[in-house]
Formats: structure tokens, C-alpha cells, sequence
């Protein structure tokens, strides 16, 4: 439920950048969908902010580009009620293009770019992301969900959509691959796993809360957004999208849950709150949806490789190849990256099937640490020695991050 609390003044800080009055006074675009000008005029002045200080620190000479992407910078970012007003809720989250080689720019800049975002933090009021892009490599890459998104809703800070011109690619949401739909419900299950592991902790607290309801949330949109990519109807607005989930017409056993559940993610997404619910409520909640999307994974992934599988066990422990389209070789060196010893027979196989399958049988198997075989399984897979549950996750998490 959300709270409702009057329109208050946010002052940000934010140097000589001027009044919030002066920003609402110049024609922004939107970062919300019905944001107050407050909130708005707050949004505006966080990006100058963000602009200047990035301009601080990085020579003027390296930088092509500077963007807002995300929900504020396609428009839909959330809205929080606070006892102050509203409030920002989601991250902040800025591409800087850069000349020359990213990995060296990255290698050399990494310490600045933790401090810029660690910095710019508490004075806008949320997690601050600094992410580093070439034009050159965008230009390059295959269309995915990630670059689809950014390209078709986002906001300039320094260059222009000029910049994108050789990238047109990335806005053909039709031709993204059925890979992209599994990606993201590998990331927002990744989510309810971990959401999971909040809900054992003891004392609940509201942070936990917090980030239980939020990961529920995610998840939702995910299911109804997954079944659209995977069927070339993906939208990077996530109202139009769930308009069209409404009128899809492909039969889908779930389909009335599916959009149900759609709804209540827009809805958090476009109006979050800070959850004070009773672990029993969050308990629940994070049951059905994890249950759900069980359902949802073994339909999609059953589509996606063109093989019946009845449960997640025997997703897990069918040895057909769960990422197929990567080259021999690029999974190899992906594997090198990750283990400096890669184990032989999984060496050519794309790392992300080991999350897949491990994935699997941790959110939706109760015996995985329990079951010789399946244990076995999880070891090899995520190549360490699992005493409990806890360690198991943690060893996941940790892989998670690098090939998400």
C-alpha cells in the first residue's frame, strides 16, 4: 500500500547549480511518469550534479558521452511517498562513453570512479552507478535487452543521439534472441534466491524487508516481460508493455496469474514503497511468486531449446547445452577468466549454464544439499566444496555477479 504524504520542497546539494524553481522553469523531459515538480526539479539538478563532477575528474578530451539511463532516464522511474515528500527510489545510472580501450580506461580510473559514486550518494539521496561504454564496442555488439533499453529511453547529459547513429540495431527490440527472455528471469530468480536468504535472517529487519519486497516486485514484471521478448513484443515502456500482455493472444497456461502478477510489478515499479510487512505476509508473498516462476522457467526454457523439461531436476541434470549460441572459444576463455583451472569437460561450455543449473535446483529443488547426486552436482558446478545452504549461495552470488 502506499502512503500518501504531502508535497514538500527537495533541496538537493548541489553547489551554484541554481534553485529548484530556475530548473522547473527550463523544459526538462520527464524522469517520472506523475513525479510533483519537486521531485522533478530534484531529478534535474542530481544529473547537473552528477555532470559537473564527472567533468571534475575525467578530462573533458576522453569523454564523448554522458547519459542517464534507466527507469529516470526512459521517463518511468520511481516515485517514493516519504513523511518528507517524495523521493527518488531506484538507482541513478550513468554511462560514461569514453575514448579509447574501456578496459584500460576502467583499470586506470577504477579507485575515481568508486569515490565519484560513493560521493554523489548521500547527496542525492540514492545508490549512484558509473558505468563505462566505447561507442566503438556499442556499435560492434549483438542486440540485447540492456542495449535495447538504454538506446530507446535515455537522457543526455554531454553528446547527443548523434553519438548512436551507427547503432540502430540495438532498437530493434523484435530481433532480440529468446536468450535475452532467460537472462532476465536468470537475474530476477537470481533475486528471489537471495531474497530468500533474507527472509532466514533473524532478526528480520526493515532493510530485509525492504529488499524482500522489492526482488518479489522485480520479479513480477520479469515473468510477463520474459514471455513478451521471447515472442519479439518487448517495449522498453513498461506500461505499453503490459498493455500488450494484456492483448497477447499466444495461449499460455498461466495466462491470467501471468498478467495479475505484470500489473502489481508496473505498479511497484512505477510507485515503490518501503515494506514494514510482517515476515508471515513477505513469506508468503515470496513463495508464490518463486513457485510461479517455476512454472514460467520450465515453459520458456522447454521453448527456448526445444526440449520438454518436467521439473527443475531435470533441467538441471538434462546435459543439453543450456547456452548454446556462444562460440567454443569464447566460452573458453570466459571459462579461463572465472577458474584459472576450468574443469575439462565443462571448459568449451558457456559459464552461464553452470548458473542456469545451479539456479535451479537451489530455488526450486529443497534436496539440493541434501541429495548425494544433486549436491554432487552443485559442487562441480559451482566448483567449491558446500558445507550449507548459506555457503552455497553465497559461492553462487559470487559467480552470479560475473556473467549476469
Amino acid at each position: 500500500m502506499v502512503t500518501t504524504c504531502p508535497l514538500q520542497s527537495i533541496s538537493p546539494e548541489v553547489g551554484t547549480l541554481g534553485s529548484a524553481e530556475t530548473a522547473r522553469s527550463r523544459p526538462q523531459p520527464r524522469y517520472t511518469v506523475d513525479g510533483g515538480d519537486a521531485l522533478e526539479g530534484y531529478l534535474e539538478h542530481s544529473c547537473q550534479l552528477v555532470r559537473e563532477a564527472v567533468l571534475s575528474v575525467f578530462p573533458r578530451a576522453n569523454i564523448e558521452g554522458l547519459l542517464l539511463g534507466g527507469g529516470y532516464g526512459r521517463g518511468e522511474g520511481g516515485v517514493l511517498q516519504s513523511a518528507e515528500g517524495e523521493r527518488p527510489y531506484n538507482d541513478l545510472e550513468f554511462y560514461i562513453f569514453v575514448r579509447g580501450n574501456r578496459h584500460l580506461f576502467e583499470r586506470r580510473h577504477r579507485d575515481t570512479l568508486h569515490q565519484l559514486s560513493h560521493d554523489l550518494a548521500p547527496r542525492v539521496g540514492v545508490e549512484i552507478e558509473v558505468k563505462v561504454l566505447t561507442l566503438e564496442a556499442l556499435r560492434r555488439a549483438a542486440i540485447s535487452m540492456f542495449f535495447y533499453d538504454m538506446l530507446a529511453g535515455h537522457k543526455w547529459l554531454i553528446g547527443s543521439d548523434e553519438l548512436f547513429h551507427s547503432c540502430k540495431h540495438h532498437r530493434a527490440a523484435h530481433l532480440l534472441p529468446v536468450s535475452e527472455a532467460t537472462r532476465l528471469l536468470m537475474n530476477r530468480c537470481s533475486g528471489l534466491l537471495f531474497a530468500h536468504q533474507h527472509l532466514a535472517a533473524t532478526p528480520c529487519k526493515a532493510d530485509d524487508a525492504d529488499f524482500i519486497r522489492r526482488n518479489i516486485s522485480k520479479a513480477q514484471l520479469a515473468m510477463g516481460d520474459a514471455i513478451l521478448a521471447a515472442f519479439g513484443r518487448y517495449h522498453w515502456s513498461c506500461r505499453e508493455r503490459h498493455e500488450r500482455l494484456e492483448k497477447f493472444t499466444v495461449p499460455i497456461p498461466w495466462r491470467s496469474e501471468l498478467i495479475e502478477h505484470h500489473r502489481c510489478g508496473v505498479e511497484f515499479k512505477l510507485h515503490p514503497f518501503r515494506s514494514d510487512e510482517s515476515r508471515d505476509q513477505l513469506a508468503s508473498d515470496l513463495n508464490a511468486i518463486t513457485s510461479f516462476a517455476c512454472d514460467v522457467w520450465l515453459w520458456l526454457e522447454s521453448k527456448r531449446l526445444h526440449h520438454s523439461f518436467i521439473s527443475p531436476r531435470h533441467y538441471a541434470t538434462s546435459r543439453l547445452q543450456k547456452w548454446p549460441d556462444s562460440t567454443a572459444l569464447r566460452s573458453g576463455l570466459l571459462n579461463l577468466k572465472l577458474f584459472t583451472q576450468p574443469v575439462i569437460h565443462k571448459g568449451m561450455r558457456h559459464p552461464r549454464e553452470r548458473i542456469l543449473e545451479s539456479l535451479a535446483l537451489l530455488l526450486w529443488e529443497p534436496v539440493a544439499l541434501s541429495d548425494s547426486c544433486l549436491r554432487e552436482l552443485l559442487q562441480k558446478s559451482l566448483r567449491a566444496s558446500l558445507s550449507d545452504r548459506a555457503t552455497a549461495v553465497s559461492r553462487y552470488r559470487d559467480l552470479w555477479s560475473q556473467v549476469s
